[in-house]
Parts: structure tokens; C-alpha cells; sequence
């Protein structure tokens, strides 16, 4: 960690239900970073994401349906990811970085997002 937390931007979690928004937050506070997780796909808000949060980096986790449903034991249909899917367009659109992390361990995202945020440092 060579700058202060204080420095650091207010980072903004968007994405699917079941794609490590939770766990990768969880790794960055770890770092000293502060994070807040966006309900994005629970609004009909398009913006809500710059309303509620106004981060300075928005990191965007994907995880396709099968793996989603997987992760969470979802009991819902293909027509509810896909309505998820919409309502997070606009911030999948904004992001910064867009992971997807059907293939990837929680240490491997985290890894990711650290390499970007220094990267944009």
C-alpha cells in the first residue's frame, strides 16, 4: 500500500447476483480500500449506481446464468438473469473494468482488480 487509504478512490461493486461482489469487496477492504456494493441489479434505476454511490471507479462482475444459479442455488429462470442483465446495462456500460468470473477464484478477481487499480493509480 503506497498511498494512504484516505487517497484512494471510493470504488463501486456492480454485477450479477452470484458473481463475487461481496468476496471481492471483502479483499479490497483488506488492502485498505473503500468499496461500496451497488445493488444495481435490484433497481429499475438505471443510474442508481451514480445516484446512491458516486464512485470514482466502478468495477463490473459477470457471471453468466448457469453459474450465477450455481453459486447462489438460485431457484429463478433464464428470464430473471436476463432482466438482471438489463437492468445493469447502464452500468456494465460505465464500468471501468468488467470481469468476468465464471473461470476464476475469488483470489484470481481480487488479483485482477488490484493490478487495474494500480495500474490506474
Amino acid at each position: 500500500m503506497d498511498e494512504p487509504p484516505s487517497n484512494r478512490p471510493l470504488i463501486g461493486v456492480v454485477g450479477h447476483c452470484g458473481a463475487g461482489k461481496s468476496t471481492l469487496i471483502e479483499g479490497l477492504e483488506r488492502y485498505g480500500y473503500t468499496c461500496h456494493h451497488i445493488a444495481q441489479e435490484h433497481s429499475y434505476v438505471q443510474a442508481m449506481w451514480q445516484i446512491i454511490a458516486k464512485p470514482d471507479i466502478l468495477i463490473f462482475l459477470h457471471a453468466s446464468f448457469p453459474v450465477s444459479t450455481a453459486r447462489r442455488k438460485l431457484d429463478w429462470r433464464e428470464e430473471d438473469y436476463k432482466e438482471q442483465s438489463r437492468r445493469l446495462s447502464h452500468a456494465r456500460e460505465h464500468a471501468h473494468i468488467i470481469i468476468d468470473t465464471d473461470h476464476l477464484t475469488p483470489e484470481q478477481i481480487l488479483q485482477i482488480v488490484l493490478d487495474f487499480l494500480k495500474s490506474a493509480a
